[in-house]
């Protein structure tokens, strides 16, 4: 049987540990390298909840894409959800390993698979790192058909399985060519706005921040679990095309935090 060493080896080979951003924490946060796998679960968060699931499915390695663990521990006595998930894994003998900001900054990662989620066309990455143009930040593409702003926000919300997209003023022109970044993308709105897009989908967009359209492309905030929710079922494929002695399973539970109001004036009869 594959150890989880084999697994971490192949997941750091296609997003290797050295791109990750600086304050990432990406790699085995809990467990022995060296222990055989009996299942892989892949999620977006690790939480205690994803612990339990794991046990529950018989899988004793969780390859999550947000670490647990960002800061140091000083302790571990279950003062917070943190502390309470890696006493759990620590309990239940089951690893967590995260991919985080290196799989958002290789081509075949994160922001590939919202291009594709969209049906984007001739996409390339939005921000490169230095020469490599496959390594870097976000992705941008061409629409298969231009959209008015209205199609586009409804096929946008369909496609990203989203009940709120925060927008700011479109800029009254069909839309074809789609910047992305998955999560805190606010970044990368120069280089979107420098290639020409007309739209930049990502998360995390605080009030202020949305008055650097500028009138020059319309921000679209989906939310950040939205926007990367799909990369469960990338890690999931990309580990079934490469091991068959163990299951490979996508949690089956939401860890988004954040829930939605939607008033309605409607009366009932």
């Amino acid at each position: 049987m594959p150890t989880i060493k084999n697994i971490t080896d192949y997941l750091e080979a296609i997003a290797p540990l050295h791109l990750q951003e600086s304050y990432d924490n990406a790699g085995l946060i809990v467990g022995d390298p060296n222990r055989e796998v009996t299942g892989v679960l892949t999620s977006l968060d690790c939480l205690e909840t994803t612990v339990a699931e794991a046990v529950e499915r018989g899988c004793n390695l969780i390859v999550a894409h947000h670490p647990i663990v960002f800061k140091g521990l000083k302790r571990l006595n279950g003062a917070n959800y943190v502390e309470r998930t890696v006493i759990e894994a620590i309990k239940r003998d089951v690893a967590i390993y995260a991919i985080h900001t290196n799989l958002d900054n290789v081509f075949e990662g994160v922001n590939k698979r919202i291009a594709e989620t969209l049906d984007l066309r001739k996409y390339k990455i939005l921000k490169p790192k230095g020469e490599d143009p496959h390594i870097g930040s976000g992705m941008i593409g061409e629409l298969p058909n231009a959209m008015e702003p209205p199609a586009f926000l409804a096929y946008l919300s369909e496609r990203m399985q989203t009940q709120v997209v925060r927008h700011t003023e479109p800029l009254g022109e069909p839309i074809s060519r789609v910047a992305v970044c998955g999560g805190s993308g606010g970044f990368t709105l120069g280089a979107a706005k420098r290639l020409g897009a007309q739209v930049l989908v990502t998360a995390d967009y605080k009030y202020h921040e949305f008055f650097d359209a500028d009138g020059e492309i319309m921000i679209c905030d989906i939310g950040h679990y939205e926007s990367e929710q799909f990369t469960t079922q990338l890690l999931a494929e990309r580990l079934r095309n490469n091991f068959s002695t163990f299951a490979v399973l996508c949690t089956e539970r939401i860890t988004n935090p954040v829930r939605y109001y939607k008033h309605s004036s409607e009366k009932s009869s």
